[in-house]
């Protein structure tokens, strides 16, 4: 008997993003302990584009894509947690289980193992996680990376506290649009960086508080000084982090998009007592932590598009352009 098949989006054939292309591949069967994910919509991140960048697309196909929402079909032997029907999100996040115990690079879906830009995608029965309530599947799949990403960013590791004066560079990925939300919600000041005039009208319409447009080298100091500064920009904006923060301020690192080397005075740290904080991801543990604080505060991730799956490959090479303001979705299946 044939085994049922199933569309995806994969990596082949071609070394970054021109190796992207749409398959016919075996469906998946649910291993031990997983459950099997009808998805019925994924969402892009630009971690999609550095597994293609980092092929050099001799390998086997690989389904990409970290982050979907669906309904659970089946389950493998010994899967528990979860039943046939549920609506889950997915945590992306794999052999990670607590805050403290950090991989040394933490393994996601979508690279090394298969996605979930596919209409199936079987998971450890731990990652399949109840849709929040109120979400629709596109908002619901828009959220597991960022929303995990940020709330260790800004909780776990920047140890944001309200009333303090966060910065938010990058402000219209979706790590930077999720950063507003959730420290709106734990009540700190937000500053917005972006180098666009209309992406700073939509930085205010967010509720960031007040948002500086800068350039490829840098922005100016906001208003006033900064507790914590979350970063996914990198060298071009490291000098103007630091300017930013207050004496005792925290940088925290979890991105390096205008490269990864900087240069820095140590005196400038330790006079200062500036705090510099690497972060990735996170743990299973603040996966649950972070959709109880999305379930909380009734945040909605924010959707730049959402778009058919035969429009997946366009809308990744579209990613690589940085012209959104949020996440885009491509649906899967109705």
């Amino acid at each position: 008997m044939d085994r049922p098949t199933m569309r995806a989006v994969v990596h082949a054939g071609a070394p970054g993003v021109a190796g992207f292309r749409t398959a016919v591949l075996p469906r998946p069967e649910p291993g031990p302990g997983q459950v099997l994910v009808r998805i019925r919509c994924a969402s892009l991140n630009r971690h999609d584009l550095f597994v293609a960048a980092g092929r050099d697309g001799t390998e086997p196909p690989l389904v990409v894509g970290s982050d979907g929402a669906g309904e659970v079909v089946a389950l493998g032997p010994g899967a528990s947690g979860a039943a046939v029907g549920d609506e889950v999100v997915i945590d992306p996040t794999l052999g990670w289980p607590a805050a403290d115990d950090v991989p040394g690079v933490p393994r996601l879906l979508g690279g090394p193992p298969d996605g979930t830009l596919a209409e199936y995608v079987a998971v450890p029965a731990a990652n399949a996680h109840p849709r929040p309530e109120g979400l629709d599947w596109a908002e619901a799949a828009a959220l597991p990376l960022v929303a995990v990403t940020s709330f260790r960013a800004l909780f776990t590791r920047g140890g944001l506290r309200p009333g303090q004066h966060v910065l938010v560079p990058a402000v219209s990925s979706g790590v930077g649009t999720m950063c507003v939300l959730m420290a709106l919600a734990a009540g700190a000041r937000v500053t917005a960086v972006t180098r666009s005039a209309a992406k700073a009208e939509a930085a205010r319409a967010l509720g960031a508080h007040e948002v500086v447009v800068g350039d490829d080298g840098g922005y100016p100091a906001p208003g006033t000084p900064v507790d914590l500064v979350v970063d996914s920009v990198g060298a071009a904006y490291f000098a103007s982090h630091l300017a930013a923060l207050r004496s005792g301020g925290r940088l925290v690192t979890l991105g390096a998009t205008t490269g990864p080397d900087v240069s820095v005075s140590l005196r400038e740290l330790f006079f200062r007592q500036i705090s510099v904080i690497g972060t990735s991801v996170g743990s299973s543990a603040e996966f649950a932590e972070a959709m109880a604080f999305v379930r909380r505060h009734d945040l909605r991730p924010v959707l730049h598009d959402v778009r058919p799956f035969d429009e997946a490959v366009q809308a990744l090479y579209d990613l690589r352009e940085s012209g959104h303001f949020g996440k885009s979705v491509i649906r899967v299946s109705a």
